[in-house]
């Protein structure tokens, strides 16, 4: 795996407090498990920054590897890594994610 993909992850992954690595857009997610992380961001009103790893397969294989974590979505708050679809689902489901985002000192509009 390129050492440059793995930095430009890191980089994206730290420098932004909330990053979602998804297939497709959040206007247009090009799967159902993205589709939910969208929602449920979307919902608790969290700025967040997104990347389509539909558009780059370095930056599809490369993220898998940085987390060590097999599926995409994957969601990370102030370079942490979250989770994927389920274990973001549960967390909304439970109040838990609200609770989190709160404690990570991320703004949300809604919720």
């Amino acid at each position: 795996m390129s050492d440059d993909i793995q930095a430009a992850i890191d980089k994206a992954v730290k420098g932004n407090d909330v990053v979602l690595f998804m297939k497709g857009t959040p206007t247009f997610p090009q799967c159902g498990f993205s589709s939910v992380v969208v929602q449920v961001l979307d919902y608790l009103g969290v700025d967040y920054v997104a990347t389509n790893v539909l558009e780059d397969q370095a930056v599809r294989e490369g993220i898998k590897v940085y987390s060590d974590w097999p599926t995409i979505p994957q969601l990370y708050v102030k370079g942490e890594f979250v989770g994927g679809c389920d274990i973001i689902k549960e967390m909304f489901e439970s109040g838990e994610l609200k609770e989190f985002m709160a404690e990570k000192g991320i703004e949300m509009e809604a919720a």
